[in-house]
């Protein structure tokens, strides 16, 4: 079997762990990293009458106990639907799966463009700026690295770039590409090319594969998600980078525009 394959079945028994904070956006993470945590997803399928808080008491903006679809917030989301223009283009022209960058994006920054965390990395696929330097994006007179990754289109391909290459450097592992893209792929050398004794990051890895698996399960899971019974969950807003969570926001430019290849 192929490990990409593998790794893909793998995560899509792994639980998957969420809320929804006070804004509406929602935090997704691999186990229940604090109270607030609610269980979302449960292996390859989801029972709310056994799964589910069933007659606890919530405070407003918890996860519902039960809806009708997995991951529907990605149809109502206006953060997600004012980008999802920008992750095709990138998706396309960089050869990485679209799901992919879905799932990468609502762990990193919930789809939120202004973003930015404590330890600098910005917008929605939380770039640093010496990375963002690394993959062609310049400041000029207008406007620094900084502020130009608060621009959707700079961001999205910048941070596309950096995932292409760690593909390409951690060739048919998927679950090491993702632990260096949060960790860094010096972390990921220098643990052996295996992910990086930090919980955030093994943590990380289990999310964005888990949400990866259900955005585009392979054929068995498919065959399990449509078979009678199996209930998913409806969340309003979107992800929430669980690891990295935005200390400030900062707003995005006026007149957005597509990068400049040449950047």
């Amino acid at each position: 079997m192929p490990l990409l394959l593998l790794i893909a079945q793998q995560s899509a028994h792994a639980d998957l762990w969420a809320f929804v904070d006070e804004r509406g956006v929602t935090h997704f993470a691999a186990e229940q990293t604090d109270a607030r945590y609610q269980l979302f997803f449960r292996g390859t399928q989801f029972d709310s009458s056994r799964d589910g808080s069933q007659g606890a008491s919530r405070s407003p903006g918890a996860l519902p106990a039960a809806g009708p679809r997995l991951l529907a917030f990605f149809d109502i989301s206006p953060d997600y639907k004012r980008v999802k223009h920008h992750l095709r283009a990138s998706a396309s022209h960089q050869g990485v799966d679209y799901e992919l960058l879905q799932a990468l994006i609502a762990t990193e920054s919930g789809f939120d463009a202004g973003a930015v965390s404590p330890k600098g990395a910005i917008g929605l696929m939380q770039v640093m700026p010496a990375t963002a330097g690394r993959f062609g994006v310049a400041a000029d007179a207008r406007r620094t690295v900084a502020q130009k990754l608060v621009d959707p289109a700079v961001n999205v391909s910048a941070g596309t770039r950096y995932l292409r290459y760690l593909l390409d450097l951690f060739p048919g592992r998927l679950d090491l590409a993702l632990a260096a893209y949060n960790a860094g792929e010096g972390a990921v050398q220098r643990a052996g090319n295996r992910i990086p004794a930090y919980k955030e990051t093994q943590n990380y890895v289990r999310t964005v594969l888990g949400l990866y698996a259900q955005l585009k399960p392979p054929a068995p899971a498919l065959a399990q998600r449509a078979a009678p019974g199996r209930v998913r969950m409806e969340l309003s807003g979107s992800a929430l980078n669980r690891g990295n969570l935005p200390a400030a926001r900062v707003a995005p430019p006026q007149n957005v525009t597509e990068p400049n290849p040449n950047e």
